[in-house]
């Protein structure tokens, strides 16, 4: 019960006992009636005295009631992706995301030669503005934070994406599909986007290659001369979507189809069902991109002319995949001093893959335990 209910109860008690006397016949209170009220004034004097004391007691200690500073716990609270999203999409709603663990935010690592790209290329830096990095670690978030504005911490409980994930192995599996539910969610949210691994090098803008009318368009391993025949093999680290319900769906029924494909990756669980009854029945429109302006380690851009982006896929080890980047930078430099005329008829052509070859690639068992992956030497996104 509250101290001053406690005192205000016994003092009205107090005076109801006090106004109950009478006096007698010579005008003296009656010798009963005078106790209880000497016992109120006791009472009364006893709480005065106390009140007292804790009042100097806590004035010499200088104490006052805690205060809970809001200001500070919103000015650290991370932003919601939704808002990095618009802060960062252009006038018809587009991003640029890729995704970033500490092992590729080390200093030195690919994302800085991820950025040099954007800096050296053609018409390139200023799509930087529009670049959303998903950090799937603290580590990664916190680098983040020191190169670039639009940042945006994906932590999955009771996985940890900070190490280095060797290709096909659990926590390599848990990350591209832990990429896929998240890119679902950017179409919901209703932006369209570009996903490129940090791994994949923007040597001029993209958008002017892409196809107006496609939905789902996508990078490959290796290209057969045609955008719509669905035997080329995908490469899930480059590809444009465009938000409508065509590709919402594809993208719940392709995160749902993991469960029909246990160990396997996304990239082979969409070779599977590019050309199931479910894609042709929603209506998507699915194209492939060109190895000629979107090449990698697997197929090469032949003409430095023409190529836009290149990838350092096919590449297991994160010394290989370091070693040919710096190379595939440096080629490009060199290409872009040579006179105009020289870039048109020289026959310049890439000085990769050296370290990185679809060899160097190994496969790993899924059962693979998790503190086994640290083992290894290198690290692999596609």
């Amino acid at each position: 019960m509250n101290l001053s209910h406690r005192v205000g109860s016994r003092f009205h008690t107090a005076s109801l006992e006090a106004s109950s006397y009478v006096r007698n016949s010579s005008g003296e209170m009656s010798p009963g009636s005078s106790i209880p009220v000497r016992r109120a004034a006791l009472f009364l004097a006893a709480i005065s005295i106390s009140c007292f004391l804790l009042y100097r007691a806590a004035d010499s200690l200088s104490f006052s009631p805690p205060i809970f500073d809001f200001s500070s716990y919103l000015d650290n609270e991370e932003p919601k992706l939704e808002d990095i999203l618009r802060k960062a999409a252009t006038r018809d709603r587009t991003v640029v995301l890729t995704t970033l663990n500490a092992a590729w935010a080390a200093p030195g690592s690919v994302i800085d030669l991820f950025f040099e790209s954007f800096r050296i290329g053609e018409e390139t830096s200023l799509i930087l503005d529009h670049l959303v990095i998903v950090a799937l670690d603290a580590k990664a978030y916190s680098r983040c934070l020191e190169l670039h504005k639009h940042c945006f911490s994906l932590v999955t409980e009771g996985v940890d994406f900070s190490r280095e994930a060797y290709f096909m192995t659990r926590s390599y599996l848990k990350m591209m599909w832990r990429r896929i539910d998240l890119l679902r969610s950017v179409l919901e949210m209703g932006y369209n986007f570009v996903f490129t691994d940090a791994d994949v090098m923007w040597f001029r803008n993209p958008f002017p290659r892409f196809y107006m009318y496609a939905d789902f368009q996508i990078a490959c391993d290796h290209y057969l001369g045609r955008s719509n025949d669905l035997h080329n093999r995908p490469n899930g680290g480059f590809n444009f979507v465009r938000s409508n319900n065509r590709t919402i769906l594809f993208y719940k029924y392709w995160y749902a189809s993991r469960l029909r494909f246990p160990g396997y990756h996304d990239q082979d669980v969409l070779n599977f069902l590019k050309t199931e009854p479910f894609v042709f029945r929603i209506g998507l429109k699915m194209r492939f991109l060109n190895t000629a302006y979107f090449g990698g380690l697997c197929e090469p851009s032949r003409d430095l002319n023409l190529v836009r982006t290149m990838h350092a896929n096919c590449c297991y080890g994160m010394e290989s995949k370091l070693h040919d980047l710096r190379i595939m930078l440096q080629d490009w430099k060199d290409f872009m001093s040579l006179p105009l005329h020289l870039k048109q008829s020289s026959g310049f052509s890439w000085k990769v893959p050296q370290n990185c070859s679809l060899d160097s690639l190994r496969r790993y068992d899924e059962s693979v335990e998790d503190d086994e992956e640290s083992d290894p030497p290198g690290e692999s996104q596609e």
